[in-house]
């Protein structure tokens, strides 16, 4: 079977780059992959591809930037997406000319824009599997009443927590497509998991306001003042750096506090500490929670919205704490550092707990999915999840001429909405 992700600029840095090339190349053990990149503008992605993956760019911005049709305003990816103001003419007319001639078998997009692509333009023959990075409450209104419209030319949607998919089946009326939650993966750990003896507590993403990076270096202020050998290193970059490190000049933490810069991989870095730590207000999944418990740190985090609570078993492989709470996420933070022996047993159950997010059961689960929609293609019938979260599984018995008169008027109603917001 051949497989293709859409992903918006594989040359980038960030969540989406990350858990799409992990489940591409574990794919590949089985199927033909290939990730198709809208834009590019640079030679080599940040991250190692399996060279069993091809990775095609559409759009390469350091040839094609002075391309007429990028002045012209994009059409078909919606206004109302985040990614607007860098998709035009141009990538609508590549995008449809790849869909247009694809031989895959399946076809997966990475974000709500290119999930409109693929419901509207991919061929009758190809399976359609939009993937949800953020959440749906995330999203804008009128992305939401778009993707409302076109999300029914969708065979399958997945999300990355039970608790959005939820949402979508409750909310968004998407009759016929099937919702089912699907989990990021983590990679097995190449290195031996941390012993839990370094006084080293680990924070790693985006340095952005919805991290909350101040709130931890607060909070991580009520640790330093009892234990001053501990540290605290935060692992990425972003617009909030210089704001932190001037936080950290103002607390007097020069010395527990340190910004480490991006590091890519990770793993070599969260087995140099004993406890991750998140203190976001709002995390769509939760990747480097994960990563830190597949390295045998217990974590502590902030109870936000949606992953943290549906990766950490509170009081056994981490701990959860209310959002935007400093004394709470600092009292945490000293619970594990004050008790060797539970911090140690925190972090086994870690690593047992966060299996699940191996790449192993993730990819069988992603696989079966691909595989029942390409094979409801095939028959002319339609996937779609009952509404016990994908526990049990249905099919709705759609003929694919009566779909597409449904996804006609889909359209029709997507060019109106587009008019109005001209």
């Amino acid at each position: 079977m051949k497989i293709c992700f859409l992903l918006h600029n594989a040359y980038g840095i960030g969540g989406t780059i990350t858990t799409t090339f992990n489940l591409a190349q574990a794919l590949a053990e089985r199927h033909e992959v290939e990730i198709v990149s809208v834009l590019r503008h640079r030679e080599r992605p940040n991250f190692a591809l399996d060279p069993r993956v091809s990775l095609r760019p559409l759009v390469d911005l350091r040839h094609d930037k002075e391309h007429p049709l990028r002045l012209r305003p994009a059409r078909v990816f919606p206004e109302a997406e985040y990614r607007y103001p860098q998709y035009s003419e141009l990538t609508d007319r590549r995008i449809g000319e790849w869909l247009a001639a694809t031989d895959a078998d399946a076809v997966i997009g990475t974000r709500p824009g290119l999930n409109v692509h693929l419901a509207l333009q991919a061929p009758r023959r190809v399976a359609r599997i939009g993937q949800e990075h953020l959440t749906l409450d995330n999203h804008p209104a009128r992305l939401r009443t778009t993707m409302r419209r076109a999300y029914r030319g969708l065979d399958v949607l997945t999300t990355v927590t039970e608790a959005d998919a939820a949402a979508y089946r409750r909310k968004m009326r998407l009759p016929g497509v099937r919702v089912e939650a699907l989990p990021n993966s983590v990679p097995d750990a190449a290195l031996p998991a941390a012993d839990g003896d370094a006084k080293v507590v680990i924070a790693a993403g985006r340095l952005v306001p919805v991290k909350r990076y101040d709130l931890l270096v607060d909070a991580f202020s009520l640790v330093a003042a009892e234990h001053p050998d501990w540290q605290l290193r935060i692992y990425g970059k972003g617009e909030e750096h210089a704001r932190l490190r001037h936080l950290i000049h103002r607390l007097d933490l020069c010395d527990n506090a340190l910004l480490m810069g991006a590091a890519a991989p990770m793993e070599a870095e969260w087995v140099k500490g004993s406890i991750g730590v998140a203190a976001s207000s709002f995390e769509p999944f939760g990747m480097t929670i994960v990563e830190a418990m597949r390295c045998g740190l217990p974590v502590v985090s902030t109870d936000c919205p949606h992953g943290p609570r549906e990766i950490i078993e509170d009081g056994v492989d981490g701990r959860l704490v209310p959002v935007g709470d400093r004394d709470a996420l600092g009292g945490a933070l000293l619970e594990l550092v004050r008790d060797d022996e539970r911090r140690r047993r925190m972090g086994a159950a870690a690593v047992r707990n966060a299996a699940r997010f191996a790449p192993v059961p993730v990819v069988e689960q992603a696989e079966r999915l691909i595989e029942e929609a390409t094979a409801a293609r095939r028959t002319g019938r339609r996937p779609v999840a009952s509404d016990h979260g994908g526990l049990q599984r249905a099919l709705v018995h759609h003929t694919y001429a009566a779909r597409d008169a449904a996804h006609a008027a889909a359209r029709a109603a997507l060019r109106t909405v587009r008019r109005g917001q001209r």
